[in-house]
């Protein structure tokens, strides 16, 4: 964990940098200071550190979509990794986050400002246990949740 001490810099151009290296999951600094960064994992020269959920996301497509979508998951069951696609039609900032089937959190996959588009995340369930989960899109006000299934 490192305390913001952000005095000389501006704020916007410190979390740009914070991004670019692997910080997630900041607050904003207030001029004297105070708030605080945590690393959830990083890659430096190819060598993962942290949070082994870490999940890159393409974008498929920049054709500007009429409409947000979230697609349902393929294949589906899946065991132990699937994609799930989703469409963006305007710029927003974008959540995708899996649960299981009593609602607790058990992986983030998109957590970030994205432009419109078509996107794809992969999902890898190893290490979790047969059973339904859940993901939810939250993009704005648009908010949607499918459910999967993990078959081992």
């Amino acid at each position: 964990m490192l305390q913001c001490r952000n005095y000389f810099i501006v704020v916007s151009t410190y979390f740009y940098l914070l991004e670019r290296i692997g910080f997630t999951g900041y607050s904003e600094c207030e001029a004297g200071g105070g708030g605080e960064f945590k690393l959830r994992g990083c890659i430096i020269n190819g060598i993962l550190y942290g949070d082994t959920t870490l999940t890159g996301v393409n974008q498929t497509s920049t054709l500007v979509p009429d409409k947000f979508f979230l697609s349902q998951n393929y294949p589906n069951p899946f065991n132990p990794k699937t994609i799930i696609n989703y469409q963006l039609s305007m710029f927003n900032y974008v959540t995708l986050k899996v649960y299981d089937a009593t609602g607790k959190e058990v992986a983030t996959l998109v957590n970030e400002k994205q432009n419109a588009g078509s996107y794809e995340v992969e999902f890898n369930g190893e290490g979790l246990p047969s059973g339904i989960y859940f993901y939810k899109l939250e993009a704005g006000d648009f908010v949607e949740t499918k459910r999967m299934v993990l078959l081992k």
